[in-house]
This record gives C-alpha cells, sequence and structure tokens, in this order.
C-alpha cells in the first residue's frame, strides 16, 4: 500500500512574511522598552530579540523613534480591539458604566502603559518622538470615545460626554503613573475612589440637561 502524500502547508506571501516580520519586531520593541528603559533600547538589540537582520528592521522602520511610536500604536490598537472584542458582554452587565470603567481601567496597564510612560518621558527631550506621540494620543482618544459612544449612548447624545472621557483617561493615566510608589493592592484602592468621583460625574450628565449646566457652572464632585 502506498504511503498517503502529506499535504504542504501553503507558502506565504510575500506581503504575509513581511507582516510577521514587522509583527516581530514592533513585540520586540515593546519588550525592550520594558526591560531596558527607552534609553538601553536600541534597534540592533530589537533586532536582534526579533530574530531578523539589522537591513530588514531598517526596511520596516527607518530609525529608532519610526519603531518605538509604530509599537506602541500597535499595542494602542490592540488595547481598543480588546474593547471592542467585549462589547456585548459589557452590554449584558448589571452595571455597565461601572463595568465599562473597569474595564478601561483593566487594559490600560501592562507593558502597553510601560512601554508608553517611557516614551512619554523621552519625548521630554526629543521633539521628534514628542511629535509623533502627540500625533498617536488623539488615536488613542478617539478609540476610547467610540467605545463610550457606542456601549453607553444614551451618556453619549450629551456635547460634554466628550469631556467626561477625557476625564476618564486623565485619572487612569495618572493613578497608573504612580504605580512606581504604590503596590498593586493600594493602586486598585485609589481607582475605586476616583471611578466613584467619575460615576458621580456621569450621573450629574444624565440628571442636569446641558444648557442648565452651562448656565449654572460645574458642579464639583463630593468628597470621600
Amino acid at each position: 500500500m502506498s504511503e498517503r502524500a502529506t499535504p504542504s502547508r501553503p507558502r506565504r506571501t510575500q506581503e504575509e512574511r513581511s507582516a510577521a516580520m514587522r509583527q516581530r519586531l514592533l513585540d520586540a520593541t515593546v519588550e525592550c522598552l520594558v526591560e531596558y528603559g527607552f534609553a538601553g533600547t536600541t534597534t540592533s538589540l530589537v533586532a536582534q530579540r526579533a530574530g531578523v537582520t539589522r537591513g530588514a528592521q531598517i526596511h520596516h522602520f527607518r530609525t529608532k523613534n519610526d519603531l518605538v511610536a509604530a509599537a506602541v500604536r500597535h499595542l494602542a490598537v490592540q488595547r481598543a480591539n480588546i474593547a471592542f472584542d467585549r462589547m456585548e458582554g459589557l452590554r449584558q452587565a448589571e452595571d455597565v458604566l461601572d463595568a465599562a470603567l473597569d474595564l478601561l481601567w483593566e487594559i490600560h496597564q501592562g507593558p502597553m502603559f510601560t512601554a508608553t510612560v517611557e516614551l512619554w518621558v523621552a519625548s521630554r527631550t526629543d521633539p521628534e518622538l514628542r511629535e509623533q506621540m502627540r500625533q498617536m494620543e488623539p488615536m488613542v482618544d478617539a478609540s476610547v470615545l467610540s467605545f463610550g459612544e457606542a456601549l453607553i449612548p444614551h451618556l453619549a447624545r450629551d456635547t460634554r460626554f466628550r469631556h467626561w472621557v477625557y476625564t476618564v483617561m486623565d485619572a487612569i493615566r495618572g493613578i497608573l503613573i504612580s504605580g512606581v510608589l504604590f503596590e498593586q493592592d493600594e493602586l486598585e484602592q485609589h481607582w475605586q475612589r476616583a471611578k466613584r468621583h467619575l460615576r458621580g460625574l456621569a450621573q450629574r450628565l444624565d440628571e442636569q440637561p446641558a444648557d442648565q449646566a452651562e448656565a449654572t457652572g460645574p458642579t464639583p464632585p463630593e468628597n470621600d
């Protein structure tokens, strides 16, 4: 009886191979940023960790700044995809607003945020990197805004909703930056405190029409 031939895998196209190499470079960049910081991350080190040649790395990303900015942008897209993938589950939650805030808190932690902070700090003295980061941040905010509009449309109809989303992002980033000083359980306590105030602000969007809020001015959140 003749042996049955094993079907061969279809060969990847040049586009698929290029995309896979780009993915390896981006993943390696994030790992290096987390492990060595921005100053210690070099294009040679990234190429070595990704298992590609320096020539291949330069073909995809001309400079170190191009590489690190693309890596963080890539992670931001992944973060947005996670949020939208869990949209239906969140809609079934008993408290949709609370679940949405906790998801935003969850997906902004880990290597992505560590790498981003490294680039924020480095961009203070690097005008080229700063400009790239400035171009990326609106994309991040827009994805979070779209997520909020899709999940809680009754709040999104209010013109103040955009500013509430920005405040949510500012609170999450501020708490996580202080993570170098606090243990995880302390950070969670800080988040729970901030979330109470954010929920209070969201409730005011429901209770106070936008035109009335403009006439009376903003109401400060209650203290703990």
